[in-house]
């Protein structure tokens, strides 16, 4: 991802990344958003597992993980 926004910021073509990563450079002045509107909000990621057995404890870890991430 870092090549791939270095080189946008050279003026070398179009990038589509995560909102959060250009965030800095749009406020900046050092990059624009085109087709806005066909860029939905991202509202995050969704975790789907079993949880009336019994889990894993490294399972158990990754969900307290991401679930407390905020």
């Amino acid at each position: 991802m870092n090549h791939i926004l270095r080189a946008t910021l050279a003026g070398l073509g179009l990038a589509w990344v995560p909102e959060d990563v250009v965030v800095p450079h749009i406020e900046a002045g050092r990059l624009v958003r085109v087709l806005e509107s066909w860029c939905d909000p991202f509202p995050g990621y969704h975790l789907y597992y079993p949880n009336r057995r019994q889990t894993s404890p490294a399972l158990t870890l990754l969900v307290d993980a991401l679930r407390y991430r905020g």
